[in-house]
This record gives structure tokens, sequence and C-alpha cells, in this order.
């Protein structure tokens, strides 16, 4: 017998060799029918993964990400299958599950259409109906390549090729169609119930733009239609709100062929946005004790040694030179870090001159692969609000508080703070070249900002492996409108390269030490908030960050004279404010200016310039009547002065 512990704490015996489902239908009928995996022991296995010793067991349902993944990766077998029944030489590469459904990438002479998809989506429907077991068998590494090589499926053979020794190579059988998988999956076909395909697309084998082009198709699943019907729905409504599409239509960016991928022109209302977020967080950096620094763009490849980012970074820099041909080579800066550090090394510092905030707004270079780029989010060019603060031992925690809490003000003062996440990324001890330290070093200062974290009541998810190469960091992520998850802003803690770039300080007993670091963006990058901020508020943005605050709207030419005497007052106040003059009828410039999500529009007829007003029209709260010119003013003033939502 073996001791099954559930999720609750309760405890109870069972055959050796009892399976996951036949623990799930011992306690109830209901749990066995919404059972479509197990976590045993944190690894989530089949329903028919048989129990052979004590083990902690949870029932995974739709509502646990563990099921989910199992239900949509089934789904992706189910395409697959599909794809070789309608297209029997395409070759099989990858298909896992993903956070909102599924994808599976085939390399094929065709480009899949929307036709293909539909005909693909009622072959999945047959293989549903077939409800077809799907069997988990294992094969030694041999049997395993050359079964791959009968069916000639030459990723799958590089991919088992590359699996560690002591790997358990596993396959799964439906019918007459078997795939290389780890799991888990639903025990046959037939459990799906409302399946879509979405979209098909490009994508190169591991992301990798040097290796082939494969074709990529996107699909979701549900255990219900209306759960489906309501995904699409969604997905729809955020279709409209994609910044890469919202953010062209409103003329806020552009891209060019002529200029290159992965660097958007922001035009004047885009750019006047980012203006505005620079003005703001340089001002409150400063309140903050933050000191300012301008640094090169470039620099000789030397700097780049000296910190660690020409062994650790260099591939994702976009380099200057040959090295080769015994040239000066430089590099367009990656981070600004090392820039700020020979500021600090400008001169020596006692620990009464700590801690010191350096802040820039840094425009920084990347070399993105071109599959990775993707409107505002990813780009190779971009402007960031970065720091550096530079503090002894004692000061570490209260110095990441602050960071902690101007970040939070950003956030809160954006409106994004309800839409984020947490996630302490840590080093991983199985691939040490990737990192610089000691494993001693790296557990270390871990715990340090394991308990920081915690003093600060941060819900954090833990993530090993995507720690920075010099120290572990807060990672703060946000979805975009398509459920896709990206890092918006970091605070990491650095323990190594003050110590190679030779900071120190000299501490009361006369001794120099080096210093801790913390690397922190306040608002993180420009470009990518930006994107955040029009799919947040669909282009239509609170007042003050606006580049456009209101608009007058005079009726005939005998009232353009007042409607610019208006505009100058307003812009006295600050007002960002335009005037438009066309020869239009008034119900069109005001359709026109509400497409351009303006916050104000101010009509101006006889009455209105008889009363030295305006007839104000709000975006939010419709028709506001008459209003004195400088009452409006004063209104919209205040608005933008207390950056209300």
């Amino acid at each position: 017998m073996i001791k099954i512990t559930l999720k609750d704490g309760s405890s109870k015996e069972y055959q050796n060799g009892t399976t996951i489902k036949e623990v799930a239908e011992s306690i109830s009928a209901g749990l066995a029918r919404a059972a479509l995996a197990g976590e045993v022991d944190g690894k989530v296995r089949d329903l028919n993964w048989k129990l052979e010793k004590d083990c902690n067991l949870s029932l995974l349902t739709f509502a646990d990400e563990g099921g989910r993944f199992a239900y949509r990766h089934t789904a992706s077998h189910v395409l697959s299958q599909a794809v070789k029944r309608l297209f029997p030489d395409t070759k099989l590469a990858i298909g896992p599950a993903i956070e909102n459904g599924f994808y599976y990438d085939f390399e094929t002479e065709r480009n899949f259409t929307p036709e293909d998809l539909a005909k693909l989506e009622k072959e999945m429907e047959k293989i549903i109906k077939e409800d077809l077991p799907l069997e988990r068998f294992t094969l030694p590494r041999d049997e395993a390549i050359r079964l791959m090589e009968e069916k000639g499926e030459p990723y799958k053979v590089e991919l088992i090729k590359e699996l560690p020794e002591e790997e358990e190579i596993s396959f799964y059988k439906q019918g007459d169609f078997t795939d290389l998988c780890a799991g888990p999956h639903l025990p046959s076909t037939g459990k799906l119930k409302a399946i879509k395909l979405m979209s098909a697309t490009g994508a190169y084998w591991r992301g990798n733009e040097k290796n082939k082009m494969l074709q990529r198709i996107y699909g979701t699943a549900f255990p219900k239609k209306s759960e489906l019907d309501e995904y699409v729905t969604r997905l729809e409504e955020a279709k409209k709100r994609d910044h890469n599409k919202l953010g062209r239509e409103l003329e806020l960016f552009t891209t060019c062929e002529q200029i290159g991928q992965g660097l958007p022109l922001l035009m004047p209302k885009g750019a006047r946005i980012v203006q505005t977020l620079q003005r703001f967080v340089e001002d409150e950096e400063e309140r903050r004790g933050y000191v300012l620094t301008k640094t090169p763009f470039m620099a000789k490849s030397d700097l780049y040694k000296l910190s660690g980012h020409w062994q650790h970074y260099k591939d994702g820099m976009f380099v200057l030179g040959d090295e080769d041909k015994d040239e000066e080579v430089m590099g367009l800066r990656p981070m600004t870090c090392p820039f700020q550090f020979m500021i600090y090394n400008a001169k020596l510092h006692s620990y009464r001159d700590l801690p010191i905030r350096y802040g820039e707004t840094s425009t920084l270079f990347r070399n993105e692969a071109s599959g990775e780029m993707h409107g505002l989010i990813r780009v190779r060019q971009f402007t960031i609000s970065e720091g550096h603060l530079v503090c002894t031992p004692e000061q570490l925690e209260e110095e990441f508080k602050g960071v902690v809490d101007l970040i939070k003000y950003m956030m809160n003062t954006l409106g994004i703070a309800d839409d984020v996440t947490y996630r302490f990324s840590k080093w991983d001890p199985n691939n040490k070249e990737k990192y610089i330290g000691s494993a001693e070093e790296w557990e270390a200062v871990q715990d340090k900002m394991r308990t920081i974290l915690n003093h600060l009541n941060i819900d954090y998810k833990e993530a090993e492996g995507e720690a920075a190469f010099y120290g572990p960091k807060l990672d703060i992520q946000a979805k975009n409108v398509h459920g896709k998850e990206d890092t918006i802003i970091t605070v990491q803690v650095d323990f190594a390269l003050a110590e190679r770039m030779d900071m120190v300080y000299v501490d009361k007993n006369n001794e120099k030490k080096h210093p801790y670091i913390i690397h922190r963006t306040s608002l993180g990058c420009y470009e990518r908030t930006l994107a955040i901020l029009i799919e947040k508020y669909a282009g239509a943005f609170p007042t003050w960050l606006c580049p456009v605050q209101a608009k007058l709207l005079p009726l005939v030419d005998k009232h353009h004279d007042f409607a610019y005497q208006v505009a100058a007052i307003l812009r006295d106040k600050g007002v960002k404010t335009e005037v438009d003059t066309r020869n239009e009828k008034i119900g069109y410039k005001i359709r026109e200016a509400q497409m351009e999500k303006i916050p104000y529009m101010l009509v101006i007829g006889d009455k209105e310039m008889e009363g030295n007003g305006v007839s104000v029209r709000s975006r939010k709260d419709g028709d506001l009547g008459t209003l004195s010119v400088q009452e409006f003013a004063d209104k919209i003033a205040e608005e933008i002065r207390t950056r209300a939502r």
C-alpha cells in the first residue's frame, strides 16, 4: 500500500500502481469527470499515471494552470495529426501549450491560408470524434532516433540528440500518429470539446533568424463552446486596442522599411506623450535625490570587457569594427551601467557620500532577432529611465525600498499598478557559465533580496535562470492585449560589477570597500510604456498625457480670431491646444476630434464670442455647457496639474 496526501491535507492509502484517475474516481464521480491531470510531488502527470510510492497529489481541472496545459497540449497534438493527414509531407517541429491556447511549428513549402485553417479545424473535429486514446511509451535513445528518422522527422531527431544522457525519452501515440513528447496529455482526443485555429504565421526554428523559417499555427481550446465564444469576443475587442494598429491610426508612431525593422518613428503626437513622460520621470527622480548624468551612446570594447558585457552580452550588441583586423572596436551601448560607474570612479568616495543615485534618460541599442520584434514592445533602439544606486550593505534594503516606492508611484499615476505581476528572477546554478560570481555569493545575495521583498510584502513568483549575469532582479511584468507577458520594469541587486569595475568607497575605519549597486528603471522603456498605455486606454489617454488636450472648433471664419485668442490663454496655462479652422461643418469637426480621442472640444460661435466663453464638450462627460474662458482654463489646468485619470 502507498499513502496519498491530497491538496486539502487529507491522506488515504491505495494499492501500489493505482492511477491518478482511479484516485479521482474514489473521491467523487464529479471530480473524476472534471479532472484533466494530476500534480504528483510538484510534477504534472497524465490521469493514467501510476502512483508507485507515497506522494502528494493535487487533482487538476481546467481552472488550474497544469490542467489547462494538459488540455491545450493535447489539442496541439490533434492539430499536428490533422496536418499530417491533410499535408503528409509536412515536418513536425514543436507544439507547446501557451497561456491562452497552443501552437505548433511545421516545415512545409506552403503558407497556411485561412482556407487551410478551416480544413484543418474540420479534420481536428473528426479526430476528436474518433476519441483516440493517447498512449505514452518510452524508448532508448538509439531506438527513439531511429523511429523519428524512419518517420522523416529531422527536428525531432535534433531534439532527441540534445537531451541529456539520463533523460527519459517519451512518446505519445494516438491512432496512427506518434509524436515525441514529455506530456502530460488527456486520456483521449474525445475529451476535447471546443477548439479553434486562430492564425498562421512564420516563425524561425528556435527563434533564430539564421535558422529555417517554419509555419506556425496558433489555436485555442476550452471545455465549453460558450467559453470559447467568449474568449473569441474578447480577442476581437483586444484587436481594437492593439497598439500596433491603434498607435498608427492615431498617428503616434510609424515604421519605414528603408529605415529598418525594430526602429519605429515616433510621430509628433507620440513624441509629445513620451516627452511628457520623460519630464514627469526626471522631475520626480530629482525630487527624490537622483543626480542626472549624460553619457555616450557607444564605447570601446575595452569598457564592455571590463564590465563583463562583452563576454556575456556581445551577441545582443551592435558592434562597430572588426577585431580580426586589429581595428579599434566600438559597441553601441545595450545598457548604461558601465558608463555611470566610470562617473563614480572619477573621484574617491567616502561612506558619507553614499548613497549616490544616478539617473539618466538613456537611449540604448540591442540586436534583437527579427522574429522577436513587435511594434513598440520589442525594438532595436529604445529610450529608458535608467538609474544606478551606489550604496553600502547597510543601506541596501532602504534604497531598494525607495526604488520600489518610486516605481509604484509611477505605476499608480499612470493607472497600471493593478495590471502587473512581480517576478523574483534568480540565477540557474546548473548553467554557471552564464553568470559571474561564485555560487556562495549568488545564494547569499538572493537570500538577502528575498528577505527585502518579503519585508515589502510583495506578492512575487520565483523564476530560475532569469537573473542578469551580475545579480538577481525583481521583474515587473505586464501583459499586452493578446495576453503575452513582457517585463516592463526591473530592479537588480548587483554584488559583482563593483569589484570588476574597481568601484570602492572608504568606510568608517578608513578601509576601502566595494559597494552594492542597485540597477533600476523607474518607468522602464518609454516606447514599451507608450504601447502599454495605448492598449490600457484604447488611445483615450488621461488629459495630462494627451498630445492634444483641447481642440477649438470655431463655427465660421469670423470666429477664428477669438479662437486663437482662447488658444493663447490656454497655452499660457500649459494646455496643449489646437485650433481647427477648416471650412467644414461643426458636426464633422466634432466627430473627427472624437476619433482623435481629444479630451475637450470647445465650440465657438457668436454667443460664445460675445460672452467670452466656450461651449465645452468632454470626451468623458459629454456636453458640459458654456463656461467662461477663464473657468475652463482653470478647470483643465488643475486636471493636468494633478494628473487626474
